[in-house]
């Protein structure tokens, strides 16, 4: 590879470019598993025709199958369906007690992880180690803007956010990214208290744009006793929106 080649890849110019020479060149910069996929995903980018990018663009969807509600309702932990651009599209009962202080007083069906990290204050409360969880979500959006560019809704969103969110703005300036598989965090709930859960993320084969994360606990252990608890809370606070229904008795069917 001479020097005016890899100088133009230095500056991104990627269009071209073979995927043997851009496995030698991931080898040789000892990129890890994440920055090699983003690599791709650039040169991919560069070199796909404008309408096989609208087609990508296309299956960013907004809501999940039913098939898929039927799945997180038989997770007895709590569980989420989310987007590339952390869109969180449906939960399971104990998923949205978990995230009750996200989701706030509305009947909505979903929120952004994103913007309630790094938007609502009470997102460092509900996560002791913040800093960390907050810029892997960054590297997270990052890693899926290296797929799909021209995502108006991502565009949006990170513009929202570095307007109003400096550690965004400094985290995003960085270019990291990362897979995310699974991970264990602390997370203090406002009436559950402190969980230590480990995240989970399940790949749907048929939704290849969505991700399940499950988390995962010790058994007997202080987590496992407050998300009983929670769940409890959780039953008693539908109970009493049920009974403010006029039609109340004939909703039988547990929402996800």
């Amino acid at each position: 590879m001479s020097t005016d080649y890899y100088t133009r890849l230095e500056r991104g110019n990627l269009a071209g470019v073979s995927h043997s020479v851009l496995e030698a060149l991931a080898r040789a910069l000892h990129l890890d598993e994440a920055e090699r996929l983003h690599l791709l995903d650039l040169a991919e980018t560069a070199n796909a025709p404008t309408a096989g990018l609208a087609t990508r663009n296309a299956q960013n969807r907004t809501s999940v199958r039913q098939g898929v509600e039927r799945i997180l309702d038989t997770i007895q932990a709590p569980a989420y369906v989310r987007n590339g651009r952390m869109d969180i599209l449906a939960t399971n009962r104990l998923g949205r007690a978990l995230f009750a202080d996200a989701f706030g007083t509305g009947t909505g069906t979903g929120f952004n992880l994103a913007r309630y990290l790094f938007l609502d204050r009470r997102a460092q409360d509900f996560y002791p180690q913040w800093p960390t969880v907050a810029a892997d979500c960054a590297a997270a959006l990052r890693t899926y803007a290296g797929r799909n560019p021209y995502d108006r809704n991502l565009t949006d969103l990170v513009g929202e956010l570095s307007t109003r969110s400096e550690p965004f703005r400094t985290w995003w300036a960085t270019h990291n990214v990362k897979l995310h598989y699974t991970a264990t965090k602390t997370m203090h709930h406002p009436i559950a208290g402190d969980l230590e859960l480990t995240g989970e993320a399940l790949q749907l084969p048929g939704d290849p744009d969505l991700t399940i994360i499950t988390y995962t606990y010790e058994p007997a252990s202080p987590t496992a006793q407050a998300l009983l608890f929670l769940a409890s809370w959780s039953d008693a606070q539908t109970a009493v929106g049920d009974q403010g229904r006029p039609d109340h008795a004939s909703h039988g069917k547990t929402p996800s």
